[in-house]
Parts: C-alpha cells; sequence; structure tokens
C-alpha cells in the first residue's frame, strides 16, 4: 500500500500493533497483509498520536524528540502555553507534547502552591485561567477586606484588586462597609406615662468601627442594631407624659443619643447621630389637641384685639386733650377732616347759599 507524507506530516509506523519508526515527508509502501500500518498526522499543535506510549517514542526516535516540545507540569503548578511569543493557553494536566516545527512553543510555569503569588501573575494570564483556580477580590473605597485561609484570619486588605491562588487552601474573604449608614425605625406604638399611644419615627446613623470583632461576634448586625434602638426609644419615651414629650422633643432626642452612645461598644459600632423625626398622635387626640389649639389662638387673638382697642382709645384721648387746650391744633384737625371730605367728592353742584356759607364759615 502507497502513503504519501507531506513536508508538514508525518508518520507513525506499526506493525502487528507495536511501534517501528516514524515517518516524514517521502513516499512509502507497506504491505497491509504484513500487518503493517500507518497512522498520518500533521505536525502542529498537540501530538495526537497515543496509540504507543510516549516514552517509546522518545526511546527509539531521536529525530522526534528533537522536533516536538516536552512539557512536565509539576504537582501545584500551572502552564501558559506561548505560541510564537503569544500566550495562547492553559495547561493544568502532568505532560503535554507539542510539534515544535513550524511553530515554536514554549511554556511558563506558575506556582500556585502560595496563595499570594496569584497576584504577581500578568493580568493577559488571569484571563485565561478558569475562575476555579483562583480567587479574586476587590475592595471599594470605604471598605475594609478580613481575609481568611482555611477560616483563619490572615489580614485586613485595604482598597484594592487582590487575587489569590486555592490551590492549597480555601481561601475567604469578608469585606464590611465602614461608610456611615443611615436606620430609620418609623412607626413604633408606643405608650406615654399617662396611657396615651403614640407613634414614633426616630432617625439615626452609625459606621462600623470593629469590623474584626463584629464578623466574629456579630450575625445580622443591622438586625440587631434596630433592636437595640427600639428598646431605647420605649425605654425612654414610656417615661414622659403626652404634653412633656411635645415641649421637650428636642431634649428627649439628645437623650436617646446619648444612651445610644453607651450601647454602641457591645454591636462594634459608634451611632453618629440620632432624633425623633415625628410624634404621629392618634386620631381622637389629635382633633382633641386641634380643638385647643385653635381655642388657645382665638384666646389670643382676643387678648391683641382688646389691647389695639385700649391703645386706640387712648391715643384718641390724648388727641382730644390736646385739642381741647390748643384751638389752632382744633382747627387744624377740622380742616384735616374737610379735606378729607372734599376727597371723596366729583363735583358740588350747590342749589342756595346756605350749603356755601356753612363750608365758608368753616373755613374761616
Amino acid at each position: 500500500m502507497k502513503y504519501q507524507i507531506n513536508q508538514n506530516q508525518c508518520g507513525f509506523l506499526m506493525k502487528d500493533g507495536r511501534f517501528v519508526r516514524t515517518l516524514y515527508s517521502g513516499t512509502y509502501h507497506f504491505i497491509k497483509a504484513f500487518g503493517y500500518q500507518v497512522a498520518v498526522e500533521d505536525m502542529e499543535g498537540t501530538v495526537e498520536f497515543d496509540k504507543v506510549p510516549r516514552e517509546i517514542l522518545f526511546e527509539k526516535d531521536k529525530a522526534f524528540a528533537e522536533k516536538v516540545l516536552r512539557i512536565m507540569i509539576p504537582e501545584g503548578h500551572m502552564g501558559i502555553l506561548k505560541e510564537n511569543g503569544v500566550a495562547k493557553r492553559v495547561l493544568t494536566e502532568a505532560e503535554y507534547v507539542f510539534w515544535n516545527v513550524w511553530n515554536r512553543y514554549s511554556v511558563e510555569l506558575l506556582d500556585m502552591r502560595e496563595p499570594e503569588t496569584a497576584g504577581q501573575v500578568n493580568k493577559a494570564y488571569l484571563v485565561q485561567i478558569p475562575l476555579k483556580y483562583y480567587k479574586k477580590v476587590e475592595i471599594q473605597p470605604g471598605e475594609l477586606g478580613i481575609l481568611y485561609y482555611n477560616n483563619q484570619v490572615v489580614k485586613e486588605l485595604e482598597t484594592g484588586t487582590y487575587y489569590y491562588w486555592v490551590y492549597s487552601r480555601d481561601v475567604l474573604c469578608r469585606i464590611v462597609d465602614l461608610k456611615i449608614r443611615p436606620l430609620e425605625i418609623s412607626g413604633q406604638e408606643i405608650l406615654t406615662a399617662d396611657r396615651i399611644g403614640v407613634r414614633v419615627n426616630l432617625m439615626c446613623t452609625y459606621k462600623v468601627v470593629k469590623p474584626r470583632t463584629m464578623i466574629e461576634t456579630i450575625k445580622n448586625l443591622e438586625n440587631q442594631v434596630y433592636a437595640c434602638v427600639q428598646l431605647v426609644i420605649r425605654e425612654y419615651i414610656g417615661k414622659y407624659r403626652l404634653d412633656e414629650l411635645l415641649e421637650q422633643k428636642g431634649e428627649i432626642s439628645q437623650f436617646i443619643f446619648q444612651r445610644l452612645k453607651e450601647e454602641e461598644g457591645d454591636y462594634c459600632i459608634e451611632f453618629c447621630s440620632a432624633g425623633i423625626k415625628d410624634i404621629i398622635l392618634p386620631g381622637e387626640i389629635r382633633d382633641i389637641m386641634n380643638t385647643v389649639l385653635v381655642a388657645e389662638k382665638k384666646a389670643q387673638a382676643n387678648v391683641i384685639t382688646r389691647r389695639e382697642e385700649v391703645a386706640s382709645t387712648r391715643s384718641l384721648l390724648n388727641t382730644a386733650k390736646l385739642m381741647d387746650e390748643n384751638k389752632t391744633l382744633y382747627k387744624l384737625k377740622e380742616m384735616e377732616c374737610l379735606e378729607r371730605i372734599c376727597a371723596q367728592v366729583g363735583n358740588i353742584q350747590v342749589g342756595g347759599g346756605a350749603l356755601l356759607e356753612q363750608l365758608q364759615a368753616l373755613v374761616r
């Protein structure tokens, strides 16, 4: 049987299932009846022929060893295959054999035994490496990361991007937000000291100051802080009567804030502010309060009206005394009144002399 092997190909000659030799470009004739068989393969990429152990190929054909690149990946390592100097793929198996004839191959080994060494790897390589081999950690501004190896604290991570191999250890990073957080307590129904049910809305802000302790000792931080603020509100609001609560709203907010400052250490946080936002009264109490308010305002209006009437009367009395003592002032007052009357009249038609004489008499 005739076999034609091109320049970019090679053939593996087998007889009765055993490797004989490697065939390169040329024309060959073998009788199939005598048990000969030739497997032809292109000399590009991975050597695909696997019917013969590779050790036998390297041992029986020295030319074969010169035309290929044999790569051994040690335990705990990974290979980056480069084709003509350009990274092409990731090598994770123990052994590879590549044709090194038309394309020149090389390999760069990456040590995965220490997690931190992943941060030294070229970012272009990491894009090709599957995520199951490494862990990417991103810490945003205002955050802090707590790094764990096999559930043991290693160190704290500041803002930045980090890469860790997960080959030898389990890598975990707990990220804590250190920015100021708002917390609103809405619609808390509380009985005052005089047994009136009111609803209180409170607004507070806090931030985490001991992130590592918080992670190790507190679960569901926001829920626990919410419950703490609720208890403090009930503790203080229940001591005041409704009138006192409405009058001392600002002072009570300060008391609540100081009480929260006493509790903040148990939650690894720091309260930045706290204050009562709204006090909502029941419908009946609100109607009563509105009625009382309207009555108070009416009483205040009446007092002001009476005060103004008294002031006006006193002013008239003083004016009358002055005019009685000073005839000239009395005359000026008459002329002022006459001027106001004339200002309101467009035309005056006099039928007789009586009205004209009266006006003249007033002017004299």
